[in-house]
């Protein structure tokens, strides 16, 4: 793997968590707050907050790594 590789997956992994993450975080909001029928505390945002950018920080290098796979080809041929 190459230096250019790498800095590619970073870039497009920066790029991606903000959109991602906020989707994921009204999203999580949204499905807990129909499941408990009324509003989340801030306490439970923030927990929800955390959750969500765990789980995009997960998908986001994912993602990434595979995409520049793909557009870059394999670097062993």
């Amino acid at each position: 793997m190459t230096i250019y590789f790498y800095l590619s997956v970073s870039v497009l992994a920066l790029m991606l968590f903000f959109p991602v993450n906020k989707l994921i975080w009204v999203m999580s909001i949204r499905r807990l707050q129909k499941k408990q029928g009324d509003e989340l505390s801030t306490q439970e945002m923030d927990g929800q907050k955390s959750r969500a950018r765990f789980i995009t920080i997960l998908l986001v290098v994912i993602f990434s790594w595979f995409f520049n796979l793909q557009l870059l080809g394999s670097p062993n041929g």
